[in-house]
């Protein structure tokens, strides 16, 4: 009954860490948010950076999950395959102390040539569907650096495709022909909508990209709609990979709130409508969901 007690709900990444201090009703007492992701951890420094987060948030059980369960992170936790539920996970855990501090595995997916993996979502999204939040049979968007198109069957992950939308659109960022444009502030307008629709009729995405800078400098866009046409031309084109990818089923786009905005209106472009839900609150419901199943 160690966890009923209260437990430490972690979502540690690549580049962040968030932890939450779930109280025995299961509310948050308590959280802490820093920028100590996996990648920032020195070898050997998981013990002590582990330390940090009992030491401000108390002495408690953990659960963690994302990329700390990488070959990158403290210990690795294997890939369950689909189809996936909580209690797959929860069978799966990787233990580091034994009852007291675990790690979630990720998921896979492989059928013929395809290849997937996540680390992270699968708790948010199997949370949801543990609150309600998400249908048992349906498809979850969930944006971010790489985005994934999730397709859920009686409330396990079935299948799921990834789609490098927000690293691709980072790198043009920082390191493209494209990057003084990029600098300029980015939302949904006309442009945007533009975008988004140049990507549903097929456009080649390459060569579209390349014509964003030859458009502003032959008088064509304006240059502070360019980076508003460049985000709606690659969420566009991610939408086109994801509808395929889900049929005429329903869509949910889960995760941070300004990220999933960007999904409902580029879907709307489509003429799909989608339902918001807030990924932290997801996050914080598969693991109250798995530590029951540990009880």
């Amino acid at each position: 009954m160690r966890w009923a007690q209260g437990f430490i709900a972690v979502d540690w990444g690549t580049t962040n860490r968030r932890a939450y201090r779930v109280g025995r009703d299961g509310t948050v007492d308590d959280e802490m948010e820093d920028g100590k992701g996996v990648l920032s951890v020195p070898s050997g420094g998981f013990d002590a950076a582990v330390g940090e987060i009992r030491a401000r948030l108390g002495d408690l059980p953990l659960l963690m999950a994302g990329m700390v369960g990488s070959n990158r992170g403290w210990v690795e936790a294997p890939y369950v395959p689909c189809p996936a539920g909580l209690p797959e996970l929860a069978a799966r855990l990787q233990w580091v102390e034994a009852e007291r501090t675990a790690i979630v595995p990720g998921v896979c997916f492989a059928e013929g040539d395809a290849a997937d993996v996540m680390r992270g979502e699968e708790v948010q999204i199997l949370g949801a569907y543990g609150e309600g939040l998400v249908p048992a049979d349906g498809i979850v968007c969930h944006p971010g650096t790489h985005n994934k198109w999730i397709r859920l069957e009686d409330g396990r992950i079935t299948a799921f495709r990834t789609v490098m939308t927000g690293e691709l659109f980072n790198l043009l960022k920082a390191h493209s022909i494209l990057a003084d444009l990029l600098a300029l502030p980015a939302g949904v307008n006309d442009a945007f909508e533009a975008g988004v629709r140049r990507a549903l009729d097929g456009g080649e995405l390459t060569a579209e990209l390349f014509s964003v800078r030859a458009r502003v400098l032959l008088g064509k866009t304006k240059r502070e709609d360019a980076a508003s046409f460049t985000s709606g031309l690659l969420i566009g084109a991610d939408l086109r990979a994801g509808l395929a990818f889900a049929g005429e089923t329903g869509l949910v786009a889960m995760g941070r709130p300004e990220l999933t905005a960007l999904f409902a209106a580029a879907a709307a472009v489509a003429g799909r409508p989608t339902r918001e839900v807030d990924g932290e609150t997801a996050f914080l419901a598969g693991a109250i969901h798995l530590a029951e199943l540990l009880q």
